[in-house]
Order: structure tokens, then C-alpha cells, then sequence
């Protein structure tokens, strides 16, 4: 899976303990997570006035994050959870596996077993928000990188209920959604990064992934949201962004 190729093990590894992460591996240049710089020729921060194009490989994080329109939220009026159906069948109903434990099934470094009705036993797994390794899948949560209600305030109110369970489930990006510690997801909420961020290691990645999802889904950043990013940005000069929007 193109998560997992980015990652290189250690070799020890307990339950849910704060230890050193995967060591960098080669940067898939389909990945947000990556932290090698632009390619010549690529885009320049001239570019970013002109509009985001409908795809981007290895933006610059701040020519990327100039793309994102900046809007007020309003009252978060008629938000609920049930208005993004999820999870649903996945990518294989026949599998018998949801989208959420697909999700935690591609994000294994080691693979579960995997018994009937999905029940999954063992694995090992690494939590980008903390920094911790999780042993066991019911001690993970999968995060939605931008959240349910964030998306709901920058633009998803106005789609249908298709396209909603559509971003919900969205498997077709590699880290709109992230398998994560349970305690780390829930500390973060619906949050956006002007109040919540992960730990440090994490936060230029963490940026990277933000800006490209809602490129991705052409959503929008609040004024807070926007400083917040461009505050990380400049403290992430080599860091890309990857993306391609949904129609």
C-alpha cells in the first residue's frame, strides 16, 4: 500500500508506547506526506494567483495553501454526523469489511488477522498525531484529516447527500482519512489547526495533508485557519503537497 512503502520499521515495538517513528523511506510523489522540495519548473508562488488547477504533484505548501479560498464559517446551522453516511461497504462489499476497517487494514505496518466479519487480531500500527504505536485495532480510531463538521462549515452544507457520503468514505486520496490513536482523534475533535495540532513531528506532514484535502474537495479556510496554516508553512519549506479534485 503507498502508506505503508513511505515507512521503514523499527525493529522493536510494544503496546501503545511513545517511541522514535518509522524511519524516512523514499517519497512516493503521490503522497501529501513527503518532505522533498519542488521539482524544477514546478509551481511558483506566482502561480497561486492564478487559481488552484484541478490537480497538483508536489506543490510547495505554501503555493498550495494560497489556493485555498478563505471564507467565514458561519453558524454551524443543520450539522449533524448522520448528513455524512458513513461507513459504508468500502471499496470491496464483498470482503465484508467497512470503509473504516479498510482504512485500518491498508494503514497496518503488520498486518492483522482477519476473521469472519472483519473481526481483525493482532497488527501493529503507528500513530502519526502522537507518536505512538498501537497494537491492537480496537485501540484506533480513523480520522476524517479534515473533520466532518470543518468540512460541513467550508462547504459541504451545500452538497448533496452523495457527495457528503462520498467525502466521508473517501479512500482515494492516501490520507483523507488516517488511522490514528483513539485518544489522539478525539483530542482533535472537529478541530481545524488554529486549536488543535499534533505533536510537533507531525505537524508539517499534519499541514500538508490538511491543505491537500481541502484542495482535493475544493473547500474553504476561515481567516484563523489560514494564518495558522501559513504559520506552519513557513516553518515547512520543503514540504508538498499532493492532490486531485473531486469533480
Amino acid at each position: 500500500m503507498i502508506k505503508n512503502l513511505l515507512r521503514a520499521v523499527p525493529a522493536l515495538a510494544l503496546s501503545v508506547l511513545p517511541l522514535a517513528g518509522p524511519a524516512a523511506a523514499t517519497p512516493s510523489p503521490v503522497h501529501a506526506r513527503v518532505a522533498a522540495g519542488p521539482a524544477a519548473g514546478g509551481p511558483t508562488a506566482a502561480a497561486a494567483r492564478e487559481g488552484a488547477p484541478p490537480t497538483g504533484t508536489d506543490v510547495p505548501l505554501a503555493v498550495a495553501l494560497a489556493w485555498v479560498e478563505v471564507a467565514p464559517e458561519g453558524p454551524r446551522a443543520g450539522y449533524s454526523r448522520e448528513q455524512f453516511k458513513h461507513w459504508n461497504k468500502g471499496l470491496d462489499p464483498a470482503d465484508g469489511c467497512d470503509t473504516r476497517k479498510e482504512v485500518i487494514l491498508t494503514e497496518a505496518v503488520e498486518a492483522p488477522e482477519v476473521g469472519p466479519r472483519c473481526a481483525l487480531t493482532g497488527g501493529r500500527w503507528w500513530s502519526q498525531y502522537d507518536q505512538v504505536w498501537i497494537t491492537s485495532a480496537s485501540s484506533l480510531d480513523v480520522d476524517h484529516m479534515v473533520p466532518l463538521a470543518e468540512a460541513w462549515d467550508s462547504g459541504a452544507a451545500a452538497w448533496t447527500a452523495a457527495r457528503r457520503e462520498a467525502y466521508a468514505n473517501d479512500q482515494g486520496a492516501p490520507n483523507s482519512l488516517i488511522a490514528v490513536s483513539a485518544s489522539s482523534n478525539r483530542s482533535k475533535a472537529d478541530k481545524d489547526p488554529a486549536t488543535w495540532l499534533p505533536v510537533p513531528a507531525d505537524r508539517c506532514a499534519y499541514a500538508a495533508d490538511w491543505v491537500a484535502d481541502k484542495l482535493r474537495w475544493q473547500l474553504t479556510a476561515d481567516a484563523a485557519e489560514r494564518d495558522a496554516l501559513a504559520s506552519l508553512s513557513a516553518g515547512c519549506p520543503t514540504s508538498v503537497v499532493t492532490y486531485e479534485q473531486v469533480p
